[in-house]
């Protein structure tokens, strides 16, 4: 089984409900075969960006294309656009086959025709012999397999995914990440899904995007949006970010002063994308950030600060550390080894930002 791939483009989607902006001018291109994430935190119209491709919602502004052929006017049952949503949605007085089979029944096609892509669907998904099961009978993978199934059948033009995975629990959802990858890149199909777990979206997803409230903040790989985040709010979404404010008081040839709000001054080596003079926000990742007894001797590579542990967490690969440092909390990962014992809160420690590393954001 293997489908066309499509694009789909949004030019200027906006989407209100009354007073309330849902989507303000957002501007996406997915490209063919591509698997692509929307990504945010509940209420960020994500899950209404999802809904109004599959036809259930309708923008009041903008064009919707489907290889360049606007479908906004489209009605859901003719977008050929198959959809698993978040609960699977299974009929549970039907058979496993019986479900998968449901939308080729609707579309009239012939009883051959039912059984050979019945049969290839189910065994695509590895259920071929579950098909006289009940979903009741099966475990929640397996249920989420018959979700899939059920909509790759009738061939869609796209596959939409609304949180597939949420009600799997951890180690089943690590597993289901693999198969879906797996499946999609199996298709070739065009594939966009909803998540507000930046794992999820990181470990499968091609591209994503970031939306927060509505507006589109940053489109790119997970490398891309992990290492230069656009603004102050991808920087904390995507990954674990240390952001101090304050400001860029002076900057020279080669390197940037910054007053940091409840730290102090910091010298730090001039970056390509850097802001001129004003408000901004020092951005710079826990593993990043190296951790030494106060009086041990730093090389000159990095920028130290001295503080304090308040805490600390072990989480098995590493060991993360909450720092006061001045008015401000540092949050530092360390590599765990056997025998490397914990500092301990109230220990006095000295740490070194990998200059390189560092993004200033101004918003």
């Amino acid at each position: 089984m293997s489908l066309n791939k499509v694009s789909l483009e949004a030019r200027h989607i906006s989407l209100s409900y009354g007073a309330t902006e849902v989507l303000r001018d957002v501007n996406i291109r997915i490209e063919p075969g591509e698997f692509f994430a929307l990504l945010g935190p509940s209420g960020s119209g994500k899950s209404t960006l999802l809904r109004l491709i599959a036809g259930f919602n309708q923008h009041q502004r903008g064009e919707l294309l489907i290889d360049g052929k606007d479908i906004t006017g489209t009605p859901p049952h003719l977008r050929n656009v198959g959809m698993v949503f978040q609960n699977y949605a299974l009929w549970p007085h039907m058979t496993v086959w019986d479900n998968v089979a449901f939308g080729l029944v609707e579309r009239k096609e012939t009883g051959d025709a039912i059984r050979r892509k019945v049969g290839a669907a189910l065994d695509l998904v590895g259920l071929s012999q579950f098909a006289q099961r009940r979903p009741s009978q099966l475990s929640g993978g397996q249920q989420q397999r018959v979700a899939l199934a059920r909509t790759v059948v009738i061939e869609p033009k796209l596959l939409l995914l609304d949180e597939p995975l949420s009600n799997l629990d951890k180690n089943l959802r690590v597993q289901m990440r693999e198969e879906l990858k797996n499946l999609q890149r199996t298709l070739g199909l065009t594939t966009i899904f909803v998540t507000h777990d930046q794992e999820e979206a990181m470990t499968t997803a091609d591209r994503m995007a970031v939306l927060d409230k509505g507006v589109l903040q940053q489109v790119g790989t997970a490398a891309a949006l992990f290492d230069y985040p656009a603004n102050r709010f991808v920087a904390g979404f995507v990954g674990t970010a240390n952001l101090v404010d304050g400001k860029i008081t002076h900057a020279n040839g080669e390197t940037v002063t910054f007053q940091a709000d409840g730290v102090g001054q910091m010298v730090l080596p001039r970056t390509p994308e850097m802001p001129g003079p004003g408000p901004a926000t020092l951005a710079f990742r826990p593993h990043t950030v190296n951790i030494r007894v106060r009086d041990e001797h730093v090389d000159a590579s990095r920028t130290w600060l001295d503080g304090r542990v308040e805490s600390s967490e072990f989480l098995g690969e590493t060991s993360r550390y909450r720092v006061r440092v001045g008015e401000a909390v540092v949050v530092a990962n360390q590599s765990h080894f056997a025998g490397l014992s914990l500092f301990q809160p109230g220990a006095a420690v000295r740490l070194g930002i990998e200059s390189t590393q560092v993004r200033f954001l101004t918003h």
